[in-house]
């Protein structure tokens, strides 16, 4: 899908500015926290779908921007102030340098996109992890807590995001924003560049197109985006753990994006929206059986729409 459509973004995004109006408290701070997530889901969207892609190190720039915003947060890092705001420049910043470096082990030696790509990127988000489990500087396997939360200036005095509502409501904006510059970036003529190169890199490369660049630059937006929510759920939980850069959330947003559908970010957002809602209520319904149900669901999902729930409807919508 070279474009997402208009309407069912809009839609989307004011049944959400208007939840206030009506939704409690904990259901607000919950929808919070998934935007988060969705910014990750947004982020190997845009990787797999529009790129041809399939990360398992995502994860790996989530918490990555995560442990940025918390060091930065906690003063722990040398020559700078401690500063939450600094913490979540930080948080965009060192996940696209690391994803420059691995870049230069993945797309500059020319890594076939398949399998070979895929675990490679396994590889490194494992990596990531166990680093973390044994760096006493990252707080270890007990990881970091206690972090401060991000305060907005305002004339009155600055306003913290731990409340529900103006939590919701800064998520909602920073998502809101993302999906829009991710949506301009997919209908600009680079967004064309790399569908070029995803379908035929060889055939992209006679025309004068550099495929290694093209891919290089696709991942670092991808890190940055999702080092973005790393920071922001750094923020709103004010702890993070070496699992929020393994294998386990890797898989977990690949679940996401599946459902919602690969092709569009909005389409990912909302399938990572569907899939941890429906893990709180099968948690409450079935109790230690959740996990059993929501893998059928899922399942049946995959079978009965292989183009997502959300991205079939919306490419069949984008078509001219």
């Amino acid at each position: 899908m070279s474009r997402e459509p208009l309407l069912p973004a809009l839609v989307f995004w004011l049944v959400l500015a208007l939840l206030p109006l009506w939704a409690p408290g904990w259901l607000l701070g919950q929808l919070a926290q998934h935007l988060g997530y969705g910014l990750l889901a947004m982020s190997l969207a845009y990787l797999w779908g529009q790129g041809g892609l399939l990360s398992f190190c995502q994860a790996l720039f989530f918490g990555a921007g995560a442990y940025a915003y918390a060091l930065a947060g906690l003063g722990r890092l040398p020559l700078l102030p401690e500063s939450p705001a600094l913490g979540l420049l930080l948080a965009v910043a060192v996940p696209t340098a690391l994803a420059a470096l691995a870049g230069l082990l993945l797309v500059t030696a020319r890594v076939p996109t398949g399998p070979a790509w895929a675990v490679l990127t396994l590889v490194l988000g494992v990596i990531g992890e166990r680093l973390a489990v044994a760096s006493p500087f990252l707080g270890g396997s007990n990881g970091l807590a206690g972090l401060p939360p991000l305060a907005l200036p305002l004339p009155g005095g600055p306003l913290e995001l731990v409340d529900p509502l103006p939590s919701f409501l800064a998520l909602l904006l920073v998502a809101g924003a993302v999906q829009l510059a991710l949506a301009r970036k997919i209908a600009a003529p680079s967004g064309s560049l790399l569908r070029a190169v995803r379908e035929d890199p060889l055939r992209a490369a006679h025309l004068g197109i550099d495929p290694v660049a093209v891919r290089l630059r696709a991942f670092m937006l991808a890190a940055a985006v999702a080092g973005l929510g790393g920071g922001l759920f750094a923020a709103q939980f004010g702890f993070v753990a070496p699992p929020l850069l393994g294998l386990g959330l890797s898989t977990e947003v690949l679940v996401w994006v599946a459902v919602g559908g690969r092709g569009s970010p909005l389409a990912a957002l909302v399938g990572a929206l569907l899939v941890k809602t429906a893990e709180g209520l099968l948690g409450e319904w079935l109790g230690a059986g959740w996990p059993l149900a929501l893998g059928l669901l899922l399942l049946l999902v995959v079978l009965l729409f292989p183009q997502g729930v959300f991205g079939g409807l919306l490419a069949r919508l984008a078509r001219p």
